[in-house]
C-alpha cells in the first residue's frame, strides 16, 4: 500500500456543509467496504449543503463511496489539506488493475508460462498476478462488431448501425459492454475492399 504523509486539519460539520463538489477532502479510505487505516482523497457526491442530519457521502478518487459523520468523535472524520494542521497518512494511486483476455494463437501451458513470467520479469514478481485465470479454446476466426438501438425495427436498413469494432475475436466480444440503449450486432469478418476509382 502506497501513502504519503499530508499536512491537514479535521473539519467540523458545519464546515463540510460549506463545501461544494470542487473542494477536495481526505475521508478515511476503505475498498469493498473493507476500512483501510489512512485516509483517502475525495470529493463530496453533492454540495455540502444539500445534506442533511450531519452525515455526508464523498467518493473517492479510487471509485469508492464513503459515509462520514464529521461531528462523530469514534470516526476519523473529514479532512482538508492544511499547513497549519497535523500529519496524516493518505493512500495514493499506485498504478492500475488491468483486466486482460489474450489470445495465443495454438496456445498451450507452456505459451501461457511464457507470457506470465515475461509480464512478472518486467513489472516485479510482486506486482504482476492472476486473480483468476479461464483457457478457453476458440476458433481461429474473427469476427466484426456492430451496435444498433435496442428497439431497432425488423428488417431496417443498416443506417441506424455504429460500427464500434472491425477485426477481432469473438472472445474480446465477451469483454465488451454496448452503449446504453444499444445492443450488439456480431458478423463474421468481412473485408473492407476500396473500389474508389483510381485515376
Amino acid at each position: 500500500m502506497n501513502t504519503e504523509k499530508v499536512t491537514a486539519r479535521r473539519l467540523t460539520a458545519g464546515e463540510v456543509s460549506e463545501l461544494g463538489l470542487q473542494d477536495g477532502i481526505f475521508v478515511p479510505a476503505e475498498t469493498d467496504g473493507l476500512p483501510l487505516d489512512c485516509y483517502a482523497p475525495a470529493f463530496l457526491t453533492e454540495p455540502g449543503k444539500n445534506f442533511e442530519g450531519g452525515s455526508f457521502t464523498a467518493r473517492t478518487i479510487f471509485g469508492e463511496e464513503v459515509s462520514v459523520l464529521p461531528d462523530n468523535a469514534e470516526e476519523r472524520g473529514v479532512w482538508v489539506a492544511d499547513e497549519a494542521g497535523e500529519e496524516i497518512e493518505v493512500l495514493q494511486s499506485a498504478g492500475v488493475l488491468l483486466n486482460l483476455a489474450l489470445f495465443v494463437p495454438e496456445g498451450n501451458k507452456e505459451s501461457l508460462e511464457s507470457l506470465y513470467s515475461a509480464a512478472r520479469d518486467a513489472f516485479g514478481a510482486g506486482v504482476v498476478q492472476r486473480w483468476s485465470e479461464e483457457v478457453v479454446a476458440v476458433p481461429d476466426v474473427k469476427v466484426d462488431l456492430f451496435e444498433e438501438p435496442a428497439r431497432g425495427r425488423k428488417n431496417a436498413s443498416g443506417q441506424n448501425r455504429d460500427r464500434r469494432a472491425l477485426d477481432i475475436y469473438p472472445t474480446r466480444v465477451r469483454f465488451l459492454e454496448p452503449s446504453d440503449g444499444w445492443k450488439f450486432i456480431v458478423e463474421l469478418h468481412k473485408e473492407v475492399v476500396d473500389d474508389t476509382p483510381t485515376i
